[in-house]
């Protein structure tokens, strides 16, 4: 199986001198997903959590919404010419039962889960997919526990200190404990990390849950929350508006700009207990 670091000589200057070193790297390597034995698509990730990241990208895409939706999820022998495993190709087996997703899903390239959606289609598409709306979802936080996390998120990141080249997504009750974390070279592999192996463990949909990215908040990442139920989303940087306009629309709370202690808040507002506002 693959490698979460690799070790590169490196050419590092500091103060004028020169010198060679090695230097730790985060890997980065093709997954191929396949269902029921066909290929759907490939994403660059860091190897780990591989079926989980498979099982998350189908909850993402509507496909399955349970652990009882899938049968097997194992890797694929015989994936080179000699025969051998590389561990870059998974197969998932849908139980009996679970209806195959349209040809349209489909997509034989390298593939971001909101690939080929834009604009209304896309709210339209979300909206009408989810088995887990959270737009009833009643968690309240209060702003001060929401300040709080990316410290936390941080605090958790192990390859993150050993690279810095990871991004990292953290699942947080609402009381502020650090339900899981996954890092990788991608955000949105890191949530459909995080969101498969709810499933595997038998936790969706995430209720009462925050969901926290590094980074920007993309359509592509509102809409994985919105798949898995998730009423909280925030990121250390912003999002995108169509983001924004997923969360107005599915009834997702969305923090941007989640840095000690400030924040913007998007949508959703009523779910953050917030100080008294001067204009």
């Amino acid at each position: 199986m693959g490698r979460v670091t690799e070790r590169r000589r490196v050419v590092r200057v500091r103060g004028g001198v020169a010198g060679t070193r090695p230097d730790t790297l985060v890997a980065e390597e093709p997954l191929e997903i396949r269902l029921n034995g066909k290929p759907l698509a490939i994403t660059m990730r860091t190897p780990g959590d591989d079926f989980a990241l498979a099982v998350g990208f189908l909850v993402s895409e509507g496909v399955v919404g349970s652990a009882d939706d899938v049968r097997a999820v194992t890797y694929c022998e015989g994936a080179t010419e000699d025969g051998s495993n590389t561990y870059n190709v998974v197969n998932v087996q849908l139980a009996p039962g679970v209806a195959l997703p349209d040809i349209t899903l489909e997509r034989n390239v390298y593939t971001t889960s909101s690939c080929g959606l834009c604009g209304k289609a896309s709210l339209d598409a979300v909206r009408t997919a989810t088995r887990f709306p959270p737009a009833a979802d009643p968690v309240r936080l209060p702003v001060r526990l929401v300040g709080e996390l990316p410290d936390r998120l941080r605090a958790a990141q192990k390859v993150f200190d050993r690279t810095g080249g990871l991004h990292a997504a953290g699942l947080f009750s609402a009381s502020g404990e650090l339900l899981d974390v996954r890092e990788d070279v991608g955000r949105h592999n890191a949530v459909d990390k995080i969101i498969g192996r709810a499933v595997q463990a038998g936790r969706l949909p995430l209720a009462g849950s925050v969901l926290l990215v590094s980074g920007r908040a993309s359509f592509e990442l509102a809409q994985k929350a919105v798949m898995a139920g998730i009423p909280v989303l925030a990121a250390v940087s912003a999002p995108s508006s169509l983001a924004v306009d997923l969360a107005h629309e599915a009834g997702l709370t969305l923090i941007g700009f989640l840095r000690g202690g400030d924040m913007n808040i998007y949508a959703g507002e009523e779910r953050i207990e917030l100080p008294a506002q001067v204009g």
